[in-house]
């Protein structure tokens, strides 16, 4: 077992320098076509999905039939956690590109609604990860740190790196959390959202081809999800096992 902190304590170190990186040429050009992009579109339509989000965000960290997730026994091992947590964000892969792949070939009315269905997908799956590394989800603080990771799994490169600050030596900071949903950057965390997916999936959108695209994107994006929620559990739970 210690062998395998090491193992995954290093695998750690080489995830939190690749998000730390600097920018690559081609990250920058898509932030910057993607930010010239959303100067065409008008402020009441960002308004708009700002709202959305935040609505349809809130009632999936809120809702009981999620946050009640059950807990492992407290005395399984970690490689036995990370062990059903990969298994569980396989399955999840395997569900979203299902979904992306039919509502990619149902045209644009069906493609559109694929987001706020991808985004449960997402945080349910979260849940289920939080819960099988031990953290009690019916805490609203450790719903504070799902909305983090799914921040940093999806963010611009900078953004990433400030998010990842933020969450560093996270259980020193609960006490310090706000108390409720409304003091959250919501504007912030559905801009950075939808600048992420949107180069992803606008092919999704395309006749033919979206079925195809949207499978792909689903996989992926859920893919990388999952990969995030490992690292930023790993922090916490190396930190409490040092």
């Amino acid at each position: 077992m210690h062998n395998y902190q090491q193992q995954i304590a290093l695998e750690l170190q080489f995830w939190k320098a690749e998000v730390m990186k600097k920018p690559s040429l081609m990250n920058s050009m898509a932030t910057k076509v993607q930010g010239k992009i959303n100067s065409y579109i008008p402020q009441k339509v960002h308004d708009a999905i700002t709202i959305t989000i935040k609505q349809m965000v809130k009632a999936v960290l809120f809702g009981s039939e999620i946050t009640s997730t059950d807990l492992p026994p407290a005395e399984m091992s970690l490689i036995h956690r990370e062990a059903l947590v990969k298994a569980k964000i396989a399955s999840y892969c395997k569900t979203g590109a299902a979904e992306g792949g039919i509502t990619g070939a149902g045209g644009f009315l069906m493609s559109m609604a694929d987001f706020p269905i991808l985004i449960g997908i997402k945080l349910k799956l979260l849940y289920e990860i939080a819960a099988l590394y031990g953290f009690n989800t019916s805490d609203f603080r450790e719903r504070l740190y799902i909305l983090h990771i799914f921040q940093l799994a999806f963010s611009s490169k900078k953004g990433g790196q400030k998010i990842l600050a933020q969450m560093e030596n996270f259980d020193q900071k609960l006490l310090l959390l706000p108390e409720s949903g409304d003091q959250f950057d919501w504007q912030t965390f559905q801009q950075e959202y939808r600048d992420y997916i949107d180069l992803a999936k606008l092919a999704q959108l395309l006749p033919v081809v979206g079925a195809a695209v949207g499978a792909v994107a689903n996989y992926q994006l859920i893919s990388k999800l999952g990969k995030t929620a490992i690292m930023s559990y790993r922090m916490r739970t190396l930190n409490t096992s040092a």
